[in-house]
């Protein structure tokens, strides 16, 4: 969701991150949970470029571009 709303392709986050675009497609497509460093970096790649990440309220995690 994050990077729709960026409108970024995977080999700008791959460039953002620091995560090998292979990476961050297995995890997109659910063929990998995602080491904890990796998920660090991406979140850290996402929120540089202005997305907020929302907890779980009762309606589910999400995330919203920063205005």
């Amino acid at each position: 969701m994050a990077r729709a709303a960026l409108r970024l392709g995977v080999r700008d986050v791959a460039r953002l991150s620091g995560v090998s675009a292979m990476t961050i497609s297995r995890f997109e497509n659910g063929q990998s949970g995602g080491q904890a460093e990796t998920l660090r970096r991406l979140q850290a790649a996402f929120e540089q470029e202005g997305i907020t990440f929302i907890p779980a309220n009762g309606g589910g995690a999400g995330v919203r571009a920063k205005a």
